[in-house]
């Protein structure tokens, strides 16, 4: 039995410190019996018998480990390095408490009776965290399920926890467990999904912290739902192995979590190609087929960028091969592909079909690296091939093997790669007679699997949440040694803490219905903000034919999103830009052209992500924590700190309110009206049109309309500059794929803006796509007077409908435009 099912929340402390023979042996940590400061990390052992680790990882960041008796090896796939960092503190020690202090940052002070419990301070003295003292942290010696509880305050908010199918989108009062589970046409409010990111960023008053609960096992968190005064998190097993992100002076979100991916790594910049649009279906049958689907793409003239192939390219879901009948040639389809602009993303799922005379199948075996059931016997499971075995990719040997398999495919031209039913997921076995629960045991493996764990062998019970995260690792790394001057992409399906080192991840298998049109905002953005800065989701669901509008609310409701997907299950509707005819067709050719307009500015948020681990995509509470109203805003969010998208997500609309965070003013992106920030204003939405907004003072760098990022070079930079307010942003411009960027091959362009003047800095550079135009927004009429670097020009074009002012550069040594107004 498990604290989180019987309901340890509201039961006395009493009660945990008595041997239940019914239940469990559920004990408090009990009184620290003793301190010890051993280098970088104070210990305590405990009247319970329990071990208790506190140290810093740096002056803002504090970590807590828990277990019953000693400690294990000190190890986490979620770290982004071999170990965290540790920073020196001072200590004073006495009788009932001990204190710890971090030079500039924060301090820990340990009481130790009655029963031992932690409070974090900032370094102002302000409470971060504390735990509950009617709650010590607790294990269960028996089981090994380890549990702690701090204190709340009544209107503590919560966001992030990875991937969840909750519409809020905060998570005080719920109850969410960490499982990665295969969760096809979840309906809204499903937990778990296919993400485990038992992180969350909390928000009190305007002053935030962060939380990370690094366990693997099957872990779960009360946010206040049994009990509004506390939040409780635990495990079924492992360590109580915890790290409290303070946020710095500021306690500002952004803050928590550079910490936190400083921690467990940042998504690095992607190739540009993976930002443009892409195409699936579940599947498309044939190289024929394909061959179809893009030229269709450039005879419409709508831009695109990739076309991924799902199962059926396969020969018998053979991972690894093509299927000879149906994609006689791939490799001239792929060269020929390329020619069009595109790239191609294949599908490779974990399983590798058991068969003698499958090269791939008798390599794993000959290698020893295929996981091993209880008894141990090669694991065989019944997933798409059929019965299949399955790499341990908690094993090194078996990610290398693995990551050398995308040779071929790589040298035939396949360009990215899909990681999918990794959670992992199996089918039922034929002899099954329990019921088909939808998150039943039956669809994965069972618990007692073992697996190599990287040298500290476990089970699956352990591994589960990993399993995906180490497949997605195993084909990085192996992409990274077979092409270096590339950069990998690739997409997975499941993951844990730290996933966006390796890939970008959506949603999964979500259901064409309004209802998951809106819920897609709040999941992506608080998984967004757990790191994982690389998302999307399938665009007009995957497990239900969709209709006209809800397709093309969707597409304008992603178009901004950092991954751009259409996906369709097989039994449904054929589901292209185009299938609608029409003012749909528009309407969606409208939305990927917005995208690449705009797609000089999504690339530079992706550079700033890899600096400081701010994502793109954002809840509009992560930039106004102290906005009241900003907090609980789940239809609405920001994609960096300039742009604010507020999409229809009910049918029929044709008009919606939208809210304008406070302490900005934010121009409409296309009739120039000013919108004054702290309050609703309802907005026209025409089916042709996704409303969108800019930061007054910011400069959004655009380009014209094409069709496929290969052709960015050809093109020139405007920038977009939205009047009323001083402000200054910047231009990241690179090669757009390969490494040199790390090398200083790449530039920095910096606009500045003030009452009537546009500053530039723009390095000298004939690499990368010139500046050649201002657009200033939001202005009522033509001002009376224009100028470059002190000279009158004349060469401008206003356009009073949108309220814009275009004024073309002579080159790109400009470095001040004045207007008076």
């Amino acid at each position: 039995m498990r604290g989180r099912k019987w309901g340890r929340a509201s039961v006395p402390l009493l009660w945990l410190l008595v041997a239940c023979p019914v239940q469990a042996a559920w004990q408090s940590v009990g009184a620290a019996a003793q301190a010890k400061r051993s280098g970088d990390h104070v210990s305590f052992a405990t009247t319970g018998g329990a071990q208790v680790v506190v140290s810093f990882v740096t002056p803002d960041v504090v970590r807590v480990r828990m277990g019953g008796g000693e400690l294990g090896r000190d190890f986490s796939y979620a770290w982004a390095d071999a170990a965290p960092a540790s920073t020196k503190f001072a200590f004073e020690d006495n009788a009932e408490r001990s204190e710890m202090r971090a030079d500039g940052g924060a301090r820990v002070v340990v009481q130790k009776r009655p029963a031992l419990a932690i409070t974090i301070y900032d370094a102002q003295g302000r409470v971060v965290a504390a735990d509950d003292p009617a709650r010590p942290m607790a294990f269960d010696a028996d089981t090994g399920a380890v549990e702690a509880s701090k204190q709340r305050g009544a209107y503590e908010l919560y966001y992030g926890f990875g991937e969840q199918g909750l519409a809020p989108i905060s998570r005080e009062g719920q109850f969410l467990v960490n499982w990665n589970t295969d969760s096809y046409k979840y309906p809204v409010g499903t937990n778990p999904l296919y993400q485990t990111i038992p992180f969350f960023i909390a928000l009190r008053d305007g002053l935030s912290y962060g939380l990370f609960f690094d366990n693997t096992y099957r872990s779960h968190f009360d946010m206040g739902k049994s009990d509004p005064r506390r939040y409780s998190f635990g495990a079924d097993g492992g360590e109580l192995n915890y790290y409290v992100f303070t946020g710095g002076a500021q306690r500002a979100p952004a803050n928590v979590l550079r910490d936190y991916t400083a921690l467990t790594g940042r998504t690095a910049l992607p190739p540009r190609w993976a930002l443009g649009y892409q195409q699936s279906r579940y599947s498309y049958l044939s190289q024929a087929k394909v061959e179809e689907i893009a030229r269709t793409f450039r005879e419409k003239k709508i831009p695109a960028d990739v076309i991924h192939l799902d199962i059926d390219y396969m020969d018998g879901y053979r991972v690894f091969t093509w299927n000879p009948q149906t994609f006689a040639e791939p490799k001239k389809m792929l060269a020929d592909l390329h020619g069009e602009g595109f790239h191609v993303v294949t599908i490779v799922d974990p399983g590798v079909k058991l068969d003698e005379n499958y090269s791939v199948y008798r390599s794993g075996r000959e290698a020893g690296i295929y996981v091993r059931d209880a008894a141990g016997k090669e694991l065989h499971e019944k997933v798409w091939p059929g019965i299949c075995a399955f790499p341990d990719f908690t094993d090194a040997k078996a990610r290398a093997w693995w990551g050398e398999l995308y040779r071929k495919p790589l040298g035939e031209g396949v360009d990215g790669f899909w990681n999918d039913m990794n959670e992992p997921a199996v089918f039922s076995p034929d002899d099954f007679k329990q019921p088909a629960l939808t998150q039943g045991p039956q669809k994965t493996f069972a618990l007692d699997v073992r697996h190599d764990g990287d040298g500290d062998p476990g089970t699956h019970a352990r591994y589960h949440n990993v399993f995906g995260m180490q497949m997605v690792r195993a084909t990085f790394e192996g992409l990274r040694k077979l092409a270096p001057d590339k950069r990998p992409f690739a997409i997975t399906r499941a993951g844990y803490a730290g996933v966006q080192r390796y890939a970008a991840v959506w949603s999964g298998d979500n259901d064409a219905s309004w209802d998951h049109l809106a819920l897609t905002i709040p999941l992506l953005t608080n998984l967004s903000i757990s790191g994982v800065s690389f998302v999307g989701a399938d665009v007009g669901g995957f497990a239900a034919t969709t209709t006209p509008e809800l397709y093309t609310r969707w597409m304008q409701a992603a178009a901004l999103t950092p991954f751009y997907r259409t996906h369709s299950a097989v039994d449904t509707d054929p589901r292209e830009p185009w299938t609608y005819g029409g003012e749909y067709e528009r309407s969606n050719r409208a939305a990927i052209e917005l995208r690449y307009r705009l797609l000089p500015y999504l690339y530079t948020l992706f550079a700033q992500n890899e600096k400081t681990g701010a994502p793109p995509l954002r809840p509009l509470a992560f930039d106004y924590p102290h906005d009241v109203e900003a907090l609980l805003v789940a239809d609405e969010y920001l994609v960096g700190r300039d742009l604010l998208v507020a999409p229809v997500v009910v049918q029929n609309q044709r008009a919606r309110s939208v809210y304008f965070p406070k302490g900005e003013a934010w121009v409409d992106w296309w009739n120039g009206t000013r919108y004054e920030g702290g309050r609703s204003v309802k907005i026209d939405a025409p089916l042709d049109r996704l409303p969108l907004f800019v930061r007054a003072g910011a400069s959004v760098p655009t380009q014209p309309v094409i069709q496929h990022t290969g052709e960015m070079n050809n093109v020139p930079l405007t920038i977009a500059v939205a009047v009323g307010a001083a402000g200054t942003s910047e231009i990241y411009q690179d090669a757009g794929d390969g490494y040199a960027y790390r090398k200083g091959a790449s530039r920095t362009i910096r606009a500045t803006l003030s009452a009537d003047r546009v500053k530039l800095d723009i390095p000298p550079s004939a690499a990368y796509q010139r500046v050649a135009a201002i657009e200033l927004l939001g202005l009522d009429a033509v001002p009376a007077k224009v100028a470059i670097d002190g000279k009158a020009v004349h060469d401008i074009v206003f356009d009073a409908a949108s309220r814009r002012l275009r004024i073309a550069l002579p080159s790109e040594h400009v470095k001040e435009i004045s207007f008076v107004r």
